[in-house]
């Protein structure tokens, strides 16, 4: 199973969880409404952020290398639009049968809310894989290191000039006038 679809899945049935608790939650307590529902997608949220820690910290362990870590952008992208079109698409199911749940027509659970359980999720999970990542590079060693195999690659290297000492004794910019006519 992909990294992608594993945690669309997860947030898909997390948010017809937090979909149905709304529906039973505001019936319950009606003066509540907007306090429920900001609530409830806060705590959404925090579980998206949390894995987006855990997702940034793996990678950053994995790979010291900036250049080298993995694209989770892509992977919380497709996971939420994957999570926003299904728990869509499950919520207005659920509806047919159960008539508390607050939810639209079809065509506005797979367009407008799945949009905005995508945004909700990429946004938060981005912003986790960062505060992640940073974790584990503010207490990495900050020397640059070599790739392996890159010393038998010097003679290619073409700042291996600029890095080299200069032996010769004469500035550049002596050289400079004297190429001049």
């Amino acid at each position: 199973m992909s990294k992608w679809l594993l945690r669309g899945l997860v947030f898909a049935a997390l948010m017809v969880i937090v979909r149905l608790l709304q529906g039973a939650m505001i019936n319950a307590w009606e003066t509540k409404a907007g306090l429920i529902s900001v609530v409830l997608v806060v705590a959404f949220a925090i579980a998206v952020f949390v894995w987006g820690v855990a997702d940034g910290r793996a990678d950053a362990r994995a790979n010291p290398d900036p250049d080298r870590r993995g694209d989770l952008a892509m992977t919380w992208l497709l996971a939420g639009l994957f999570a926003g079109i299904v728990s869509g698409l499950v919520a207005w199911f659920i509806s047919l049968f159960y008539k508390t749940l607050y939810v639209e027509a079809l065509i506005n659970e797979v367009t407008t809310f799945a949009a905005f359980t995508a945004l909700l999720v990429f946004v938060m999970a981005i912003a986790g894989v960062a505060l992640g990542r940073w974790l584990v590079d503010r207490k990495a060693d900050q020397t640059p290191h070599l790739r392996h195999g890159d010393d038998d690659r010097a003679d290619t290297d073409v700042f291996a000039a600029v890095r080299a000492d200069d032996t010769s004794g004469v500035q550049t910019s002596e050289v400079r006038r004297e190429d001049q006519p």
